[in-house]
């Protein structure tokens, strides 16, 4: 009998968790979720749902009425789930933005936002720690925010977001102040935007050369990215992009989006089932669906 099927005699009945979000079609996370309940013998079965704006509603009454264990939320539902929900954690309440949720024993729903922390998470599996270190991140959109916060909670020195609205990014960086004991600047994006010296960690956040354009880069001069930088992208398909090749060329250690997808789907795993997540199980699971298109 699989674990989690019940503690005495068979028992039919599967743990459900899943996705709310639309569009959702070409989202991954089901495909590694079901290879590490597959792996630890759990008896869990990941539903990816498309659930218009509109129907958000009854979808969150669903979670309690099909007895689910959590639920991941994608757009456009990351922030107008929170009404819902009866407790957000820390990195939740500062981002206002929700992609996991948890159904305690009790049934009430807690929020978590596990973004930024698969990319800190992701970063730790690397050697890699973002404290005392300064940050620069491209781009000021959802992504960035979760990293930035996380990134500044891990405590962060300094943490400088870049975005083509400016008062985008200073809003990103008045949160992270106002919340954390990291400083932060938000600066607009120029054409060929040089990389401020003494940057540490520098992260792509935006979208650029996720597949099908793959040969996008963000447009930074890459003769001021230095080996002394670590640099990371969000993009997970492909998990080498043109931003990595072109800042590894100039010396930098790179930390591709792949890790960051596999470690946040490890901790809502481990949220959702109390229990380990098979990292190296998901991570592979997610090499291998790309790698056949």
């Amino acid at each position: 009998m699989l674990k989690g099927a019940g503690d005495m005699g068979k028992n039919y009945r599967v743990e459900l968790v899943g996705v709310f979000g639309d569009p959702v079609d070409d989202n991954p996370t089901g495909v590694m979720e079901e290879a590490a309940f597959a792996a630890c013998g759990l008896n869990y079965r990941y539903l990816t749902m498309k659930v218009k704006e509109e129907d958000l509603d009854p979808a969150m009454k669903s979670i309690k009425a099909l007895n689910m264990k959590g639920m991941n939320l994608t757009m456009p539902h990351k922030i107008k789930v929170i009404p819902y929900l009866d407790d957000l954690s820390e990195a939740a309440q500062i981002i206002g933005a929700v992609n996991t949720i948890i159904v305690r024993k009790d049934g009430t729903l807690f929020g978590e936002n596990t973004d930024g922390k698969g990319f800190v998470q992701a970063l730790k599996n690397k050697g890699i720690t973002s404290e005392d270190k300064q940050v620069v991140i491209l781009g000021a959109g959802g992504a960035a925010k979760a990293i930035a916060v996380e990134c500044a909670l891990a405590g962060a020195k300094k943490v400088t977001i870049f975005n083509r609205t400016v008062e985008k990014a200073q809003a990103l960086a008045d949160t992270v102040t106002a919340h954390t004991k990291a400083a932060a600047e938000g600066r607009k994006w120029e054409s060929e935007l040089a990389i401020p010296e003494g940057t540490d960690i520098l992260i792509n956040a935006t979208s650029i050369g996720f597949s099908p354009n793959v040969t996008a880069r963000p447009d930074i001069f890459y003769g001021t990215v230095t080996e002394h930088m670590v640099v990371c992208d969000v993009v997970f398909h492909p998990a080498e992009t043109e931003f990595l090749k072109s800042c590894g060329k100039q010396g930098a250690k790179t930390v591709n989006g792949l890790g960051m997808l596999a470690c946040q789907g490890a901790l809502n795993f481990t949220l959702w089932t109390g229990e380990e997540a098979p990292l190296d199980v998901m991570e592979e699971t997610l090499r291998k669906e790309f790698s056949e298109e």
